[in-house]
């Protein structure tokens, strides 16, 4: 039927972008708050790269927490590529409960 693959692409958007916006308004998980806690203290909200046991963040935790707007990628690590430096966003202040600048 001509016409029918568009129909599904644009349903398919659609739906992807009703997903992400529940998402946006989803609960963290308490991998998430510890990831997003541990940007309260670092200058500009900065957010790590390993944990306090010195094991690298999963990067499914840190990519949810992009995907939901808590934080963005701040810059491209030169040295390591692969890694995704991260700040808190606005939203992610808000989550934990804290005004930025507190």
């Amino acid at each position: 039927m001509p016409g029918s693959d568009e129909m599904k692409t644009e349903t398919e958007e659609v739906d992807g972008a009703a997903a992400r916006a529940a998402d946006r308004h989803a609960k963290p998980t308490w991998a998430q708050i510890r990831y997003l806690i541990r940007g309260l203290k670092e200058p500009g909200g900065k957010l790590p790269l390993f944990d306090d046991e010195g094991q690298e963040i999963d990067i499914r935790t840190i990519r949810s927490c992009i995907a939901r707007g808590w934080a963005e990628p701040w810059f491209a690590n030169p040295v390591k590529p692969n890694w995704l430096v991260c700040k808190l966003t606005p939203a992610g202040y808000k989550i934990l409960g804290v005004e930025k600048g507190q």
